[in-house]
């Protein structure tokens, strides 16, 4: 079997060093749309250096710091992980934020598989990566699910339920967030270059009619409309946030959130506007202090 789970497990953290400046910093929150209206502060808080209170960083940008992807995926580099990538699906994300991640950095990722879970059809693979600073202390920690549709069957467990419905009564915010056409090309120069976002012959083979937008754009932008509308476009507030990927989302599509105060933060669920309010980011909550 090409994921052999006990090698997977059991084998050393990858470390991997990586580094990022403003320039990166920039490019990925105009890659989730920032920017608009140019002239507004707050949005020029994540797009001008020169900004009197400084460029800020959104805790997402940990998922592409470095670049080639980011750190997010080196599970693949990981012994007994040797998977058809046309099998993989991105199920969930998670991102615990030990501190604000800095404008311009160099950072260790450590990366390992921490579980794999059995579905049946499907494996999950539950991989850990905390980027650790300069002076060795974590700067995030996240945590991706990995489906790897054929690899289920081994007579594993299947993992815990990590659902997070969203409360029974009325959002207290709901926000709609347009995407440009061109949103999945200009989001690939972060460093993700799969073809299924970028390439109308991939798309379709995939079932797609067209190229769709990558899920962690989808979810960088949530975060950043929560952030702006509800924790005063501070993103240092934010400590921690997650979502589950469930369906894809279009360029030039709007995407409609709903949001809820609960005491453990803010659930939100993420619809295709223009699709009749089909699921996008379901399962999904983000933490301030």
């Amino acid at each position: 079997m090409p994921l052999d789970v006990e090698k997977a497990l059991s084998a050393p953290p990858v470390r991997t060093e990586v580094g990022w400046d403003e320039r990166d910093v920039r490019l990925y929150h105009l890659a989730l749309g920032a920017g608009v209206p140019e002239t507004d502060p707050r949005e020029l808080r994540y797009a001008y250096e020169g900004h009197e209170r400084g460029l800020q960083v959104l805790p997402t940008f940990g998922v592409v710091a470095g670049g080639t992807g980011g750190v997010g995926f080196q599970v693949f580099d990981l012994p007994g992980v040797d998977i058809d990538l046309a099998k993989v699906l991105h199920g969930g994300q998670e991102i615990t934020v030990h501190r604000p991640l800095p404008a311009a950095a160099r950072a260790t990722a450590v990366t390992r598989a921490v579980a794999v879970h059995d579905k049946g059809k499907a494996a999950v693979i539950v991989q850990e990566s905390t980027l650790i600073g300069e002076d060795d202390e974590p700067l995030i920690t996240q945590r991706n699910q990995i489906f790897v549709h054929g690899e289920g069957g081994f007579g594993g467990d299947r993992g815990p339920s990590e659902r997070l419905p969203a409360p029974d009564r009325e959002p207290d915010l709901v926000a709609e967030v347009p995407t440009l056409r061109q949103q999945a090309l200009l989001y690939r120069l972060t460093g993700d270059w799969n073809p299924l976002h970028a390439d109308p012959a991939t798309a379709r083979r995939a079932g797609h009619d067209r190229p769709i937008l990558h899920g962690l754009c989808s979810f960088g932008m949530a975060v950043k409309a929560v952030t702006d509308r509800l924790l005063d476009g501070d993103a240092s507030a934010v400590t921690g946030c997650r979502t589950r990927f469930a369906g894809v989302f279009f360029p030039g599509e709007t995407l409609r959130l709903r949001v809820w105060k609960t005491p453990d933060g803010y659930r939100l669920t993420a619809t295709a506007a223009d699709r009749e309010d089909a699921p996008v980011l379901t399962d999904a909550r983000i933490t301030a202090r």
